[in-house]
């Protein structure tokens, strides 16, 4: 599959003295670019993908963690000291 990208002059200008010097070429910049926006995309995907999962789960089961719960729980976590997990809270009326 070949694939032409028609660049405007002011960003090959950019791309040539972004790459100025560093024995990379513009071909190799415009992929590692493109390698690390669509890598970008994905996680992003996921994340939202994740996250309406997470907020429909909400909807059905009403459980979730309050804040002042998991703030310790990950600042301990963190500093490498064992804890227990805090338990979800129901928060439907």
């Amino acid at each position: 599959m070949a694939t032409t990208l028609k660049l405007p002059p002011e960003l090959k200008e950019r791309i040539s003295k972004v790459i100025e010097g560093t024995g990379q070429t513009a071909h190799a910049f415009m992929i590692d670019a493109i390698r690390a926006q669509t890598a970008n995309a994905e996680k992003h995907r996921e994340f939202t993908t994740a996250a309406l999962a997470a907020r429909k789960e909400f909807a059905r089961t009403g459980a979730a963690y309050a804040m002042e719960d998991i703030h310790p729980y990950i600042r301990l976590r963190a500093a490498g000291k064992r804890t227990t997990k805090p338990k979800p809270r129901r928060w439907r009326a």
